[in-house]
């Protein structure tokens, strides 16, 4: 009789970064140039740059901010830092989540490798919408050091390798501050407003 608990327990895998990642980005704050003129809104720091616009995304119930939505050139980039292991990485399991739930709501995913490694490209139909109507979005994730930083692209970005330069740039340039509080794996890392006259609008 074979020993089959080995295969019954979660499964460490390991973490999902391009090679230069602690050199171009996304960055860890300790990797993070600290003369920069961040944004600081908690868990992450934007660097500004022109025709830049950040909103938060704040849970009605809770008055929680769950995400920043970065619109720029053209496309959108919502972004969410989790808290993750210090040895194995969250972006496996995220992914076969994202692509199980998409399922769910009827819509279709494709899997492919691309500067962040691989990700997940999915169209879902709109709720209470025609049958034909479908919205597409790009799903990119990047285990760092202790987080993980998962990004949704929409927009241009899907159709124009010129936007979709741009917004993988600004996803780069992303610098997340994961703090030395212990924090369960795949809890979000807390964002805030920032506390400078930074202009940013609520959702």
């Amino acid at each position: 009789m074979s020993d089959t608990t080995e295969s019954l327990e979660p499964q460490d895998h390991p973490k999902s970064a391009p090679e230069n990642r602690s050199s171009d980005g996304p960055l860890d704050e300790s990797e993070a140039n600290a003369v920069r003129p961040y944004v600081d809104l908690g868990g992450v720091k934007i660097l500004p740059r022109a025709e830049l616009h950040l909103r938060l995304e704040v849970e009605e119930a809770s008055k929680r901010v769950v995400a920043v939505g970065l619109d720029y050139s053209g496309s959108t980039l919502q972004i969410q830092p989790f808290a993750a292991p210090r040895s194995s990485g969250l972006w496996h399991e995220i992914r076969e989540q994202i692509i199980d739930q998409v399922k769910t709501q009827g819509g279709t995913t494709k899997v492919s490798e691309g500067p962040f490694g691989p990700e997940v490209f999915a169209e879902i139909p709109v709720a209470g919408g025609k049958p034909e109507e479908k919205r597409t979005a790009r799903f990119v994730g990047v285990d760092g050091p202790r987080w993980f930083l998962r990004g949704v692209i929409a927009g241009d970005a899907l159709a124009s390798a010129d936007s979709a330069g741009k917004i993988e740039d600004l996803f780069r340039s992303i610098v997340v501050v994961r703090g030395n509080t212990p924090m369960p794996p795949r809890d979000l890392i807390p964002l805030h407003m920032p506390a400078t006259g930074e202009k940013v609008t609520q959702a």
